[in-house]
């Protein structure tokens, strides 16, 4: 395996051509897309044709730095879902997206924590980024606290894209979490403090 990243117990590494099937079944659990796409899943061919194309060009267009990974636990091998750290496609590239989406099987178990710690860690010790910033809906408990862990703050509130309006708890909206660099090694020198 080509490996990316690895943490204690994660190992992420980039996505190739024939992975689709991954992908499919990952978009294919109605709770993992309850807040993407109101538990509807994405249809394979959408994933054959332009989800997988888009994150394999990725690769290239960042220098295979950045992008989607999938992600793997280290202690028997098992496919857990993908974690992104990756600019917006026209955005500057010091400023990248975080975020994850993992099978219901690693749910609850630190895994999202524990990944997103280790990508900070990457972009801002040896891929040169500025500043982190990650996006959910307002209701999704669960992805706020993973951003709250790892040292992300409340950065503002988003409106509702049009496109998810059906989902549920869109009359919320969404927020948006951010840490810069310097806010993260401020926390980690707190952290070796005795």
């Amino acid at each position: 395996m080509d490996t990316y990243l690895e943490t204690e117990r994660l190992a992420l590494r980039r996505f190739t051509a024939d992975d689709a099937d991954l992908l499919i079944e990952l978009d294919s659990d109605p709770a993992v897309m309850r807040y993407l796409t109101g538990g509807e899943a994405t249809a394979p061919e959408t994933v054959r044709a332009r989800h997988l194309p888009s994150i394999v060009d990725g690769y290239a267009k960042w220098g295979g730095q950045l992008g989607l990974f999938a992600a793997y636990e280290r202690d028997g091998g098992a496919f857990v879902g993908w974690f992104c750290l990756r600019p917006e496609p026209d955005g500057p590239r010091e400023e990248a997206e975080l975020g994850y989406r993992l099978r219901q099987s690693a749910w609850g178990r630190g895994y999202a924590t524990e990944g997103s710690r280790g990508l900070l860690h990457k972009g801002f010790t040896a891929l040169g980024l500025r500043m982190v910033w990650g996006e959910t809906m307002t209701v999704n408990r669960g992805s706020r606290a993973v951003m709250e862990k790892v040292g992300m703050t409340l950065a503002g509130t988003l409106p509702t894209p049009a496109s998810m309006a059906a989902v549920e708890g869109a009359e919320h909206g969404g927020v948006r979490y951010e840490i810069t660099r310097a806010q993260w090694l401020r926390r980690r020198q707190d952290r070796k403090r005795p």
